[in-house]
């Protein structure tokens, strides 16, 4: 491996006033902002809440990386105010949807997937949330906990926790505006979404792990990306802890 890579993409992608960057955006084969799985059962989530007795204050001082987790289920409602708060749409205004986290050009190029431990009324399994309808897309039944540990590394809390979200992106979305500075702010774009999650965590009584540890070709095959157009780039562990 070339031990110079990581400061090689630093300086790759930096812009300078002495070299020319920027592209002509072909909005002819703009990338879709969306993903869906046509085909998988649906299951409609309930409105997420609001939770005004939580402050931010509150939020931020009780924030920590909780590693292990009780074998308590969440409620439905507790994980769709979760997925909502991580990444959801928070308003709609002249057919533009805006996120409760930012994102470089508004282009949105972290999709959501969640390994389910212990959801009530949820079948364990894999999942992909479908953003625009505030639903999850049913991938796979089945028990995924251990072998979601392996792929993080050994990490137990993977099958410890009720529900693991697995970040992935696809790299296209932003690199059809940014180029190869799009890798940048596709780490930071999931950087965002992992610590709304945290924050919401902390409002429900639960705590959260944030996973950058893992193997990514492994992580792939558990919520079938490709490797190459979409990848799993961050993972986090939600549960109540022990």
């Amino acid at each position: 491996m070339n031990d110079t890579i990581g400061r090689d993409f630093q300086l790759a992608t930096s812009y300078s006033r002495n070299r020319p960057f920027g592209r002509v955006l072909d909005w002819a084969h703009r990338p879709d902002r969306t993903k869906s799985y046509p085909d998988a059962p649906r299951i409609r989530l309930p409105e997420p809440s609001s939770l005004n007795d939580k402050c931010l204050d509150f939020c931020l001082r009780n924030r920590r990386s909780v590693r292990s987790y009780d074998s308590t289920a969440i409620s439905q409602e507790d994980l769709s105010f979760l997925l909502w708060a991580a990444d959801g749409i928070s308003a709609r205004t002249r057919g533009i949807e805006f996120r409760t986290a930012p994102s470089a050009g508004a282009l949105y190029p972290i999709e959501t997937y969640l390994v389910v431990n212990r959801v009530e009324n949820l079948q364990p399994g894999v999942y992909h949330y479908a953003t625009a309808e505030h639903a999850l897309e049913q991938l796979r039944t089945g028990d995924f906990g251990l072998t979601t540990a392996d792929a993080a590394l050994g990490q137990e809390m993977c099958e410890e926790a009720a529900v693991v979200f697995v970040w992935s992106a696809v790299f296209a979305r932003s690199v059809w505006k940014y180029d190869q500075r799009a890798y940048r702010y596709i780490y930071l774009d999931a950087g965002h979404i992992a610590q709304n999650l945290a924050l919401a965590a902390v409002a429900l009584g639960l705590g959260s792990c944030q996973i950058a540890a893992l193997f990514d070709d492994e992580c792939n095959v558990i919520v079938g990306v490709d490797g190459e157009s979409e990848s799993v780039i961050y993972m986090s562990t939600v549960g109540r802890p022990a």
